[in-house]
C-alpha cells in the first residue's frame, strides 16, 4: 500500500503534472493545462462515472484473475470484488482519490452491516455518518487516510461531508450543481427528469425542456471554453477531441447527444448514474437501483475480499514497472489514455504488455469514438493484441453513463 501526501497540492503533486503538463507555462495551451491541474489536485470523482457491470462483462473475470484499475470514486473496483478476483491493484494520481478509495474499503469491512454501509456511502442528510466514521473506522484506517478525513476544510472536519452529500462535492459534483442552476435561471428544473415513469415520458421531457438549453447564448458560450468544461474533468487534450467531432469544432452538439443518452435511452429505474446527474442523489428502493458494489445481493462477497486490494499512489506505469512479467491479467485505464502523449502511451503499453498473461485484457474508454492507441502505439506492441471492435461497438451503445464515445476492449494474443 503506497503512501501518500494527504494535502498535496497541483504545485507538489509531481505525479500528476508530469502526467498533464505539455506545454510552457506562459503559453496559451500552458496555462490550460496549469488551470486544470490546479482544479484536478482536488477531490473530482465522489462517484466513478464508467459502467461497471460492462467492464465486467467484457473483462469475464474469473477467481485467478489479477486486476490493475485506475481508482477515481473506487466503485468499480469494489464493483470488480464482487467476482471474488485474485488480487486488485488500484493506482491515482489524486490523492483525494486515494483517500476515499480507501475509506470506502474500510466502509465495506468495518461498518457493522448492509444497512449501515448503505447510509453512509449512499445516503444523504445522515447526520449520524461522521459518528459511524469515528466509532467504526477512524482507527482502523493508515494513518495517512486518517489524518486526511480528520483534516479540516472550511471549519469542518472532511469527513462531515458524508453527513451532507459528498456527491454534491468534488470537481464534478459542483459541476452538476452548476448546471442545476443555469437550466433553473431559464426555467427549467433538472429534478423532474427523476418523476418520468417511462422511456417515452424521459423523451418528452428532454426534447421539451433540456435539448432547448443549448441554443441559449450562454450554453453555447461556456461550452465554447475549454475551462468552463473542466468541471467536467474534462482535461484540454479531450476537449480537444470532442471538439473535432462536430463540423464547427464547437462541443455543445457532442455534450447534447451524450446528454440525450443518459435522459433517454434507458429507463430511470435502471440507471444509477442518471439520477446522480438530475436527481443529484441516488434513487430509492422504489425508484431506482444502488450502484453495483452497493446492491445487498454482492455485499458478502464485496466484504470478504476487501483485503484483495491495495491502493497506490502511482501512475499505472509506474506501478508496472516494479511487478514481475506475465503476473496480471486484467487491465482498467478508463479514459486516462486521452491525456497521454505518444510516449506516454507507448511506455503504458510496454508494461502492459510485459506484464500480461496470456489471454490478458485490456478496457478503456474515449471521448471521441475511435481508439486512442491506434497508429500511435508501436506495431511490435499492437500485433501482440487483438481489438475485439465488434463486441467495443456493442458496449459503447449500452453504456449507461453516456458521457463517452467509445468503449474499448484488447486481448493479448497466446
Amino acid at each position: 500500500m503506497s503512501e501518500f501526501a494527504p494535502d498535496a497540492g497541483f504545485r507538489k503533486n509531481r505525479k500528476l503534472k508530469d502526467a498533464l503538463l505539455r506545454h510552457k507555462a506562459f503559453s496559451k495551451e500552458g496555462f490550460s493545462e496549469r488551470l486544470f491541474g490546479l482544479l484536478f489536485s482536488g477531490l473530482v470523482y465522489p462517484q466513478i462515472w464508467e459502467d461497471p457491470d460492462l467492464d465486467m462483462q467484457a473483462m469475464e473475470l474469473k477467481p485467478n484473475h489479477r486486476i490493475v484499475t485506475i481508482g477515481s470514486g473506487g466503485c468499480n473496483m469494489l464493483a470488480y470484488l464482487s467476482k471474488a478476483p485474485a488480487s486488485i491493484d488500484v493506482v491515482d494520481l489524486n490523492p483525494h482519490h486515494i483517500a476515499l478509495n480507501r475509506l470506502k474499503l474500510a466502509a465495506f469491512k468495518h461498518l457493522p452491516d448492509h444497512a449501515d454501509l448503505v447510509r453512509f456511502l449512499a445516503m444523504p442528510n445522515e447526520k449520524s455518518n461522521s459518528r459511524a466514521y469515528d466509532r467504526h473506522l477512524a482507527a482502523r484506517l493508515d494513518e495517512a487516510t486518517r489524518s486526511y478525513w480528520n483534516g479540516r476544510k472550511f471549519g469542518r472536519r472532511r469527513v462531515t461531508v458524508f453527513d451532507r452529500n459528498i456527491y454534491e462535492t468534488g470537481l464534478l459534483g459542483r459541476f452538476i450543481g452548476a448546471a442545476h442552476l443555469l437550466a433553473r435561471l431559464h426555467g427549467v428544473k433538472l429534478r423532474e427528469m427523476t418523476k418520468t415513469r417511462s422511456i417515452r415520458e424521459q423523451r418528452q421531457f428532454f426534447d421539451e425542456q433540456i435539448a432547448p438549453l443549448f441554443e441559449k447564448p450562454v450554453v453555447r458560450w461556456i461550452t465554447g471554453r475549454k475551462s468552463s468544461l473542466f468541471g467536467l474533468g474534462i482535461p484540454p487534450q479531450q476537449y480537444d477531441e470532442l471538439a473535432s467531432l462536430a463540423a464547427d469544432h464547437s462541443i455543445a452538439p457532442v455534450l447534447k447527444h451524450r446528454l440525450e443518452k443518459l435522459a433517454c435511452h434507458f429507463p430511470m429505474r435502471d440507471n444509477y448514474f442518471a439520477w446522480q446527474a438530475f436527481g443529484r442523489r441516488y434513487g430509492t428502493q422504489e425508484e431506482g437501483p444502488l450502484p453495483t458494489y452497493l446492491r445487498p445481493e454482492h455485499y458478502e462477497v464485496i466484504r470478504a475480499n476487501v483485503d484483495r486490494v491495495n491502493v497506490h499512489h502511482a501512475s499505472f506505469t509506474e506501478l508496472l514497472a516494479r511487478e514481475p512479467a506475465a503476473s496480471r491479467d486484467r487491465y482498467i485505464l478508463l479514459d486516462a489514455q486521452d491525456w497521454m502523449t505518444d510516449g506516454q502511451l507507448n511506455d503504458v503499453w510496454r508494461e502492459i504488455t510485459r506484464t500480461a498473461r496470456d489471454g490478458a485484457r485490456v478496457i478503456f474508454r474515449t471521448a471521441a469514438e475511435k481508439s486512442v492507441i491506434e497508429g500511435r502505439v508501436s506495431p511490435s506492441i499492437c500485433d501482440q493484441w487483438d481489438y475485439f471492435e465488434e463486441k467495443s461497438r456493442e458496449l459503447t451503445a449500452l453504456d449507461r453513463s453516456a458521457i463517452y464515445g467509445g468503449f474499448h476492449i484488447y486481448g493479448k494474443k497466446a
